[in-house]
């Protein structure tokens, strides 16, 4: 017996798992059916009833997203019956939310904005004054809950319920006086409270951390990979390309590594992307120089000492490419392979994992950097809260590639105090630290949105990053510095 059946929708032929529902056939096909309860990562509600179609030999309407296809089905999504439906359901909702869109932190990304210009009836039929229900509720640490937008669609309930399982929400009261809420006594304290306001097809729940920043207009949206763990999550940056600055995080679904979602650990790594956390150009010792002089004194510092006299401090948070380059760099200027060590944050547990998407080990890339390490035969000795390994080493040149998320290292500002204590240190990274000053030279990088590359997760997944445009152009990714570092070997030969 096939597990696949074949219907019609709007004329048009589409084979879908058996057990599939019209909406799920419908998005495979690319027919917009619209719809607010109906989520991909979530149950099923059916409580909108928007998302309405004609099924043929059916006398009434029904809900694509509850009603199973069948073998043989016709479906019509595009009749004047069917749009009807539509334009009425929308009125429905339409009720009671105010008309607050132009200070609505959801404008411009609102669903219910969007389908009534597709399908609205343009001309309220409504004469009775709207309900009026609490707003600008503090819920908890990161969200804001207007429940005069809800339309009671119920994401938020089910997300609770389902996915973290705090089941924090409830709908409360009946009729045109029930709202969505927090129970008595309790707030929304969980990891994944900023998917609440993703999943909100209105603007009735909004975020903290980027209400009334920035229109959404005004922001490019760009895919990349989340840096804050090494489960890596699938993400879209958005950057106001004008200012160059970044405003925010938002998951990118990838049904193999984080579904539809994203912790709000992981929301908070745009904030040292702008320029008021970045390093702008090279220090030596505690003076601004140039690029090119930054690394003419790298160059010369390597011609002067032997391998065994060169220590590499990695953290599992740059590219593979980036290691490779900085190994295979040195390996050709030194004539021999440096002592490499891998520094860990002492604080860190990388076993744990929240059970959802969240994990211990805080680094995007551990699994590339040990992949790299392995396949150029290097052994590397672990820097964690003991650096003794290090200090005794001997090294008379010391090349640190220091955590892009400082966050994630709690114990920074005292693991720097043991690198500057070496001879030459050089430390690649954008720390702004006090300690960092103390460094020989200092030379900032690019981030994970400004380079391109891999990270490998946790479970072996490869990612690409993609490269936006910098927001110091000058600065360079390791693997670029040390294709510059390479060039000036050559020259003085």
């Amino acid at each position: 017996m096939s597990n696949q059946i074949t219907l019609s929708i709007n004329n048009q032929s589409i084979s879908v798992p058996a057990g599939s529902t019209i909406m799920e056939a419908a998005q495979k096909l690319g027919v917009s059916v619209p719809h607010f309860c109906w989520h991909p990562g979530l149950s099923i509600a059916g409580v909108c009833r928007f998302c309405m179609v004609k099924v043929e030999g059916m006398p009434k309407l029904q809900i694509a997203c509850n009603t199973p296809a069948t073998e043989g089905m016709k479906v019509d999504t595009v009749s004047a019956e069917v749009k009807d439906a539509h334009k009425w359901a929308l009125e429905f909702h339409l009720i009671n939310h105010p008309l607050d869109c132009p200070i609505c932190d959801q404008a411009g990304e609102c669903e219910l904005q969007n389908y009534y210009m597709k399908v609205g009836k343009y001309q309220s039929q409504m004469e009775d004054e709207k309900v009026l229900k609490p707003k600008a509720l503090d819920v908890g640490d990161t969200l804001v809950l207007d429940t005069e937008r809800c339309i009671l669609c119920s994401r938020c309930v089910r997300f609770e319920d389902e996915v973290t399982k705090t089941s924090t929400l409830g709908i409360f009261n009946r009729g045109d006086q029930a709202t969505i809420g927090t129970y008595q006594g309790r707030k929304i304290k969980h990891n994944y409270s900023y998917n609440l306001a993703d999943i909100c097809p209105v603007g009735a729940f909004t975020a903290k951390d980027f209400r009334f920043k920035c229109r959404v207009w005004f922001l490019k949206e760009a895919k990349t990979v989340c840096p804050g763990c090494s489960t890596g999550c699938s993400v879209n940056l958005f950057q106001n390309s004008n200012q160059r600055e970044y405003y925010r995080l938002k998951p990118r679904h990838n049904a193999e590594v984080n579904g539809h979602w994203m912790c709000d650990t992981g929301r908070t790594m745009y904030e040292h992307l702008n320029a008021s956390t970045r390093l702008s150009a090279p220090l030596l010792n505690g003076e601004n120089v140039t690029f090119h002089a930054a690394l003419q004194a790298v160059s010369d510092a390597t011609k002067s000492v032997s391998a065994d006299k060169v220590a590499v401090v990695f953290t599992a948070q740059f590219t593979s490419e980036e290691y490779s380059a900085v190994l295979n760099s040195l390996k050709t200027t030194l004539k021999g392979t440096p002592k490499v060590f891998v520094w860990r944050e002492e604080t860190e547990t990388e076993e744990s994992f929240d059970g959802i998407l969240f994990r211990g080990d805080r680094n995007p890339n551990t699994r590339g950097m040990t992949e790299v390490l392995k396949q150029e035969s290097v052994g590397a000795s672990i820097l964690k809260g003991d650096f003794s390994a290090l200090a005794n080493a001997g090294a008379e040149l010391t090349l640190v590639f220091g955590p892009e998320v400082e966050s994630a290292y709690p114990s920074l500002a005292k693991a720097l105090s043991r690198f500057v204590e070496l001879k030459k240190s050089v430390y690649f990274g954008n720390t702004l630290n006090e300690v960092a000053k103390k460094f020989w030279l200092r030379i900032p990088v690019k981030t994970f949105a400004e380079k391109s590359g891999t990270f490998v997760n946790f479970n072996g997944v490869a990612q690409k990053l993609k490269a936006n445009p910098p927001v110091y152009p000058a600065v360079k990714a390791v693997d670029e510095y040390f294709a510059d570092l390479g060039k000036l070997a050559q020259s003085a030969v």
